[in-house]
């Protein structure tokens, strides 16, 4: 389900502008983005990250690798980049089939890289 709400991103933006984010099964998006294909894919491969890993695992996942990326990187914008998760998303969300395609646990072989 997709949800437009700016003031609610606005609220989310602590280190950064966000532009959507995923709150499984919900995908909170800008208004200037709800018609971007490219946006919205971002935002439904985090839905399938977050069901392969049963929500919570995802955000304690997420969590987890955004304190070590800050450790590692010393920069918000560059931690929250190299996230194994979004490194996925970035990677895929312009091939808008990719969903159809994708391997169980995909985001596995962006560690290390």
């Amino acid at each position: 389900m997709i949800i437009v709400s700016d003031k609610f991103l606005d609220y989310c933006s602590w280190f950064f502008k966000v532009d959507g984010i995923t709150l499984w099964p919900f995908i909170v998006i800008r208004e200037q983005y709800e018609d971007n294909r490219v946006d919205i894919n971002h935002e439904k491969i985090h839905i399938r990250q977050q069901t392969e890993l049963l929500v919570l695992g995802f955000y304690i996942f997420y969590i987890l690798n955004w304190i070590f990326n800050m450790i590692r990187y010393r920069n918000t914008v560059t931690a929250y980049r190299e996230l194994i998760f979004e490194r996925e998303a970035y990677t895929m969300q312009g091939s808008l089939l990719y969903l159809n395609n994708r391997k169980l646990w995909a985001w596995r072989k962006y560690f290390g890289k």
